[in-house]
């Protein structure tokens, strides 16, 4: 898209040329929109956006006086308050007029001639469009936000004082919870002080609030990032009422130990368990992240909880969950524990975990399943609890029981089916059915008994290699690694998913309220909160995007990618293998493994790219200090954007990657197709189906070095900052994303 004046003329120019030579149209029948990119963004690249085009249609227009121009209004102001949008289109559209504008597209009702427009906001609206930063002091687009803080609000208020007006006491209570509400929060209490304990008011009133928000969630009728409004609304509430209080025993409702497991430094899910549950009468004690056991035990004999809370992302960290389990058994420790993360399978945990500790092990889905779990065991009623796990094992195992019938009939069909020359096929390359090494006990099963790299391999079969065509190997612009830094976050911002960022790290999803509803909400509230983030990350330096990449010689052996130092190669020197990867196969279907889109072994050398990626520590200190100042709506603003910001980084720099090979004329014209993976080739992170053993981030950093950004890795192989990732990036067209069984054998040609 043309940024600047005169890209918009010379393409305009180019088009009018082709069109009245060429095709021999009047130019009076020619429409030209030289479109504009939203200034509300605060991001560098998009604050000339509406002064550019204005200067676009001035030249258009003198340039070609007999051509008409139109513009769509509506995007300059994108992501504001509605009534700020008003005042900026309504601006925007008179400066583009007085430039030669013939035409717009525009809603009538959200236009306002100049004599309706307050003086005030008119002149801050012109210095936006004109980034008048350099004449005024401070920044025109936060002064121009500020004018409309309060725009609607005083009807709002006005209406919400009547209806408070005639609320009784209690229920003035329950709404300044439910609403999120600080304002007037402390003459509320202090009428409620006349009336009712503090204590009573906090757990007869406060509570039964926060009890009707956890309804609200549970329903889809909240999102969370309002609830996290009302949790902070019930922890000042309750520092208010503290000071109040008698000191004595058994204010608390009960306790628990929270802690991410040792090796996983994801403490997002943990942090708001510990919100609501702290904030429904609870004492939480959340002693952190990558806590062995040793910890947690020492922090549960000291506290003597009631339950213990584990969490975790990280499939290894399911495994850690099991471990500590068991350790506690150990100990002879069988205090209720509650597990929860995004590894972590509801089936897995009431069925496997469940069986391997002695006391009872429950499952949190999120924050609000967790508050009803403790609200059960502190009462007395956790045999609720087990008759509902019980009732869905025994659905699932109903379930199972028809799919393993179903399955029976299926094979014995096939004993007498003849079989397929696909189904007995040999891999082209001949693969020895061991693990490189001798395996390390990571592998995944066969579905046999014989392990991995077993010297009888007649007992697992033989998987056809996927036929995957060659293709000419990319000119790369060096082989080595090279460490990138002080990359503006400008230049990230555009690649942020907001679909992943708006409905899986800030929560706020469609559920059943309308497509226009949903659109208002994601315009009026989330959209500003992004451009508001983006301004402050950017000036406070809270993400600083950093890159290490590189690209080496590599081939295939097998299921292995065999990568090869770049030193001998640059040199003309033999090949010297640096590291080795080893990936599952497919075991039908096209039995697809990452090591099939590289050159195989005695061929040309292919070549493999490979980056790690952050935003940086400050990311997620600033994310901290919003928790611990009970900040916690903007804790999951600040930590979700950061993430997706650390994402998009990957984003951007594969882009880098695939025009430095020379395949970048393949991706999507627009950033939100390369989402869904309309460019060449694809990039491979790992702990994902096609590469799971995390253990091979080792290698990678081996080759990469990022400790060079400040990157490093736990014990379970996670990159610490948190807001970090790394992939394998793979420039073969038919790489894409796929799925492999867990039980597809890792076939290695290691050993042959």
């Amino acid at each position: 898209m043309a940024r600047t004046a005169e890209r918009k003329l010379a393409i305009s120019q180019r088009a009018y040329d082709r069109a009245t030579t060429v095709h021999g149209m009047q130019p009076e029948d020619l429409l030209f929109d030289p479109l504009v990119l939203p200034v509300s963004t605060g991001m560098e690249t998009d604050r000339r956006s509406a002064l550019e085009t204005i200067e676009g249609v001035r030249a258009i227009s003198r340039a070609m006086p007999a051509a008409q121009t139109t513009c769509g209004l509506s995007n300059v102001s994108f992501g504001l308050k509605p009534q700020a949008r008003v005042v900026l289109n309504s601006v925007f559209l008179h400066e583009l007029r007085e430039a030669g504008l013939t035409s717009a597209i525009l809603h009538f009702s959200k236009i306002l001639p100049r004599n309706k427009i307050d003086d005030a906001q008119w002149q801050s609206a012109l210095e936006v469009i004109y980034d008048r930063r350099a004449e005024t002091s401070g920044d025109p687009l936060q002064r121009f936000i500020g004018l409309f803080a309060d725009a609607g609000a005083a009807e709002a208020a006005s209406a919400k004082a009547s209806a408070r007006a005639t609320e009784t006491i209690e229920q003035r209570l329950r709404s300044h919870i439910i609403d999120g509400e600080k304002e007037a929060l402390d003459a509320t209490l202090a009428t409620a002080l006349a009336t009712y304990t503090p204590l009573a008011i906090i757990n007869d009133h406060l509570l039964d609030g926060m009890k009707t928000v956890g309804d609200l969630f549970g329903s889809g009728q909240m999102q969370l990032p309002f609830v996290l409004q009302s949790a902070e609304v019930m922890k000042l509430a309750v520092s208010k009422l503290e000071p109040l209080m008698e000191k004595k025993a058994g204010t608390s409702k009960g306790s628990i130990v929270l802690a991410t497991v040792k090796g996983d430094v994801h403490d997002i899910g943990k942090n708001l368990v510990d919100i609501i549950l702290s904030n429904n009468g609870y004492t939480v004690h959340n002693i952190g992240i990558k806590q062995p056991i040793a910890s947690i035990v020492e922090a549960f004999k000291k506290t003597k909880a009631d339950a213990i809370g584990l969490s975790g992302l990280l499939v290894k960290s399911v495994t850690v969950m099991e471990e500590n389990l068991r350790e506690l058994n150990a100990l002879a420790i069988d205090v209720p524990v509650v597990l929860g993360g995004a590894a972590l399978a509801r089936h897995y945990c009431e069925g496997h975990l469940r069986s391997v500790y002695a006391g009872r092990v429950y499952y949190g889905k999120d924050a609000f399943e967790g508050l009803r779990v403790m609200d059960h065991l502190v009462t007395g009623k956790h045999a609720v609890l087990d008759d509902e796990i019980a009732e869905r094992s025994a659905k699932r195992a109903a379930a199972e029981a028809v799919v393993a019938k179903h399955q029976h009939v299926r094979d014995a069909v096939a004993v007498h089916t003849p079989a397929t020359a696909a189904s007995t096929a040999v891999m082209d390359r001949a693969p020895a059915l061991a693990g490189a090494g001798g395996g390390s006990g990571d592998e995944l099963a066969t579905g046999d008994s014989t392990p991995t790299g077993s010297s009888e391999p007649q007992s697992t079969p033989r998987i056809a290699r996927s036929r995957i065509s060659e293709v000419p190997v990319p000119t790369v612009p060096f082989f080595g690694t090279r460490a990138v830094q002080n990359i503006a976050p400008e230049q990230v911002y555009p690649f942020i998913n907001k679909i992943a960022l708006y409905r899986g790290q800030w929560q706020v999803k469609k559920g059943a309220t309308t497509d226009e509803a949903y659109e208002h909400l994601v315009a009026d509230e989330m959209d500003p909160i992004f451009a508001r983030l983006s301004a402050q990350c950017s000036r406070e330096r809270i993400v600083q995007p950093q890159v290490v990449y590189g690209y080496f010689p590599a081939q295939s052996e097998g299921n292995d990618l065999v990568v090869y130092q770049p030193e001998p190669w640059n040199a003309g020197r033999e090949l010297v293998e640096a590291e080795r990867f080893s990936f599952p196969r497919q075991r039908s279907g096209k039995q697809l493994c990452i090591s099939d889109f590289f050159r195989p072994v005695g061929s040309e050398v292919d070549v493999v790219a490979m980056h790690c990626v952050t935003v940086g520590h400050k990311a997620s200190e600033e994310a901290h200090k919003l928790f611990a100042a009970n900040s916690y709506a903007e804790y999951l603003y600040l930590h979700g954007f950061c993430v997706e910001t650390a994402e998009a980084l990957a984003e951007l720099w594969h882009k880098r990657i695939r025009q430095e090979m020379g395949i970048g004329n393949d991706d999507a014209p627009n950033v939100r197709a390369l989402f869904t993976q309309k460019y060449r080739g694809s990039r491979y992170s790992f702990g994902y189906p096609a590469c799971p053993d995390m253990a091979d981030q080792d290698k990678l950093f081996r080759l990469l070095k990022p400790e060079r950004i400040g990157c490093v890795l736990t014990e379970n192989w996670q990159i610490v900052p948190e807001q970090s990732t790394s992939a394998i990036i793979v420039h073969h067209p038919d790489a894409k994303y796929f799925a492999v069984s867990a039980s597809a054998p890792p076939l290695s040609a290691a050993s042959e």
